[in-house]
């Protein structure tokens, strides 16, 4: 690690950190909930469904980085844009369960 990497780290308040990305990763696990009810409720099947839950991670993603960090996540966030482009797996299986529970619900009869 680099002096200039190092005192970067210094001037990051570890309990602003935590709290910063316990917010993302809420954020993000209510996108995915709500973008899997979509999905459901649209009656979207394989692939689509997916890329709806793609386009909604980069959507959420792109305004967090402009609204939020302000165009600079390593000033918020220990890692900087990677913990915002992670999609994270817990987030995909939630995705999938909300999306197969809406799909079963709305399009039961079809």
């Amino acid at each position: 690690m680099s002096t200039e990497e190092s005192e970067a780290l210094q001037l990051l308040y570890p309990p602003h950190i935590q709290h910063n990305t316990n917010s993302l990763h809420t954020v993000k696990f209510l996108s995915a909930l709500f973008s899997g009810a979509a999905a459901g409720i649209l009656g979207l099947e394989n692939f689509s469904g997916f890329a709806l839950f793609l386009a909604s991670t980069l959507l959420t993603t792109s305004g967090i980085w402009l609204v939020k960090c302000k165009g600079r996540p390593q000033k918020y966030l220990h890692g900087g844009l990677g913990p915002l482009l992670n999609p994270g797996q817990d987030n995909l299986f939630s995705f999938v369960l909300v999306w197969t529970l809406f799909y079963a619900l709305v399009h039961v009869y079809d």
